[in-house]
């Protein structure tokens, strides 16, 4: 039977879609407070499980579409995304372990440094890039292997898709252009979700029945924020500014919600 709970996180999924679909990646890091403050879910673990099945989902029709378009260099994505998935595994482990409410107040510091790299990130010409191969290996692999397990580490620890910090990751490891960072970067932010979903759903952290309306509700807004995207192409850099500080006051009063619970 549908109730309220299953409205919110159908109109919360859309809110994500639509974020994602006007701005690109970032957009999933709101899926955790939504499902906390606005959903209601009371245990902040069952809400990083659920927002990690959501992102997984969201990042592999996304990577079907960059691939279909040539967007996604398969040789840095499974390099990297491999290296993250044990990264993942670690962070997931760790996450699960720390109370609640402290991973709350570090969720929220994390959303505030991402809104400021928001503000002050800038495109790549990717003029330095060469793709993965027997000539490159021996300088890309250990950079790829590095970057991708540390950003892995933190898509698990705190249940989010990391396009933040993978399309930067890429960028720094391989000297990607932009489009094809943001295309490579799908196939590793589904890789950490997928892992990170299934080690919370191991440990029965997971509400399935949000999930897949959640899920709904960020196709639906996904629809819509792409159409907006294109609309609104010519401002681009505003839309992401606006959406970096709302992602900023958001940080701030997770943080400041989970240290009050704590303190308490």
């Amino acid at each position: 039977m549908i109730g309220p709970t299953d409205f919110a996180a159908f109109g919360s999924g859309s809110l994500v879609g639509l974020a994602l679909g006007m701005v690109g990646g970032g957009g999933s890091i709101l899926a955790v407070p939504l499902l906390v403050y606005v959903v209601g879910v009371a245990s902040p673990h069952v809400a990083i499980g659920t927002s990690a099945v959501a992102v997984a989902a969201s990042a592999f029709a996304n990577l079907v579409a960059h691939a279909r378009a040539g967007n996604v260099r398969w040789p840095c994505a499974a390099v990297f995304t491999g290296a993250g998935v044990v990264g993942a595994i670690l962070g997931a482990m760790l996450g699960k372990a720390l109370d609640g409410q402290k991973l709350l107040a570090l969720f929220g510091a994390l959303m505030i440094a991402v809104a400021v790299a928001m503000f002050l990130r800038k495109g790549a010409d990717g003029a330095g890039f060469r793709p993965l191969d027997a000539a490159s290996a021996g300088r890309l692999t250990p950079r790829l292997v590095a970057i991708g397990g540390a950003v892995g580490a933190l898509s698990g620890f705190f249940g989010i898709g990391g396009g933040f910090l993978i399309v930067p990751g890429l960028i720094l490891a391989a000297d990607m252009p932009m489009l094809l960072a943001i295309g490579t970067s799908l196939a590793a932010v589904t890789g950490f979700g997928l892992t990170t979903a299934l080690s919370y759903a191991w440990s029965g952290l997971v509400d399935w029945r949000l999930a897949f309306v959640f899920i709904a509700g960020g196709v639906a807004g996904g629809l819509v924020g792409a159409w907006v995207g294109r609309a609104l192409a010519g401002h681009k850099a505003a839309l992401t500014r606006v959406f970096a500080a709302l992602v900023l006051v958001v940080g701030l009063y997770v943080a400041a919600r989970g240290l009050f619970s704590l303190i308490a």
